[in-house]
């Protein structure tokens, strides 16, 4: 398995504070013109498509200022990761293809400079401890009246409704792994407001304790964990 590592050149030392729809953004556009075709199949208007990407970012000296992040050079690290792997190659060759090319964001650009693959050994325990590198969004919906409640790791039914996304995540990508023995428990993590497309929603960072089936860590370890994957959250590294 192997995820990349993408460095921008940014034309200023600071990012928009809602990056997570830049790169959203980016990644729409560079897939529409690699791939019509695969741009139809994910991003789609007709239907919810669910992901197998996520995304986590280093931004370099990060100060979260009210409108913008400012940093303390001029560019941040972009690290992609995808369970499909025939998706992952094609998401290459639409990176590779936008190099050296400046991307808009409000009142600056972001330029691709330099692409590169990193393994990511297997997980072959049961029980792991990881360090999330992008926020854990775990999410309950009320189909009946169509509301949400968002768990952070202090309350109660966390590690439920985080296996209850799993599951869905599970049938909707038509995996047929077991959840049976599956739980998170907090380890060095706390709350925290993360603002997904301008909504406050409760997320957790930090260090967590995952037990679970070995290829169900292994399948989360890609695609990442919990919900809103696809646009910056979920995903973690193996620390222990």
């Amino acid at each position: 398995m192997y995820k990349y590592k993408l460095y921008f050149k940014l034309e200023k030392s600071f990012l928009v504070k809602d990056i997570d729809r830049v790169i959203v953004s980016y990644l729409k556009a560079a897939i529409q013109s690699y791939s019509p075709e695969l741009y139809e199949k994910l991003y789609t208007k007709s239907r919810s498509v669910i992901k197998s990407y996520c995304f986590s970012y280093y931004l370099p000296g990060a100060r979260f200022k009210n409108d913008k992040i400012e940093l303390d050079e001029n560019g941040f690290t972009l690290y992609f990761s995808d369970l499909d792997q025939q998706e992952l190659l094609w998401f290459f060759n639409a990176f590779q293809a936008k190099k050296h090319s400046k991307y808009p964001m409000a009142s600056n650009t972001m330029e691709l400079v330099s692409l590169s693959v990193q393994n990511i050994n297997d997980i072959t325990d049961n029980e792991v401890i990881i360090k999330m590198q992008s926020p854990l969004v775990v999410r309950r919906h009320n189909s009946e009246d169509n509301t949400d409640i968002y768990y952070s790791c202090d309350m109660p039914g966390f590690s439920e409704a985080l296996k209850e996304n799993v599951e869905i995540f599970l049938k909707k990508m038509n995996l047929p792994l077991t959840t049976e023995g599956f739980s998170v428990t907090p380890v060095k993590a706390k709350k925290i407001v993360k603002f997904i497309f301008g909504r406050p929603v409760d997320a957790s960072i930090g260090v967590f304790k995952l037990t679970g089936d070995i290829k169900l860590l292994n399948v989360l370890h890609m695609s990442g964990i919990g919900v809103r994957r696809s646009s910056g959250n979920g995903q973690f590294r193996v620390i222990g």
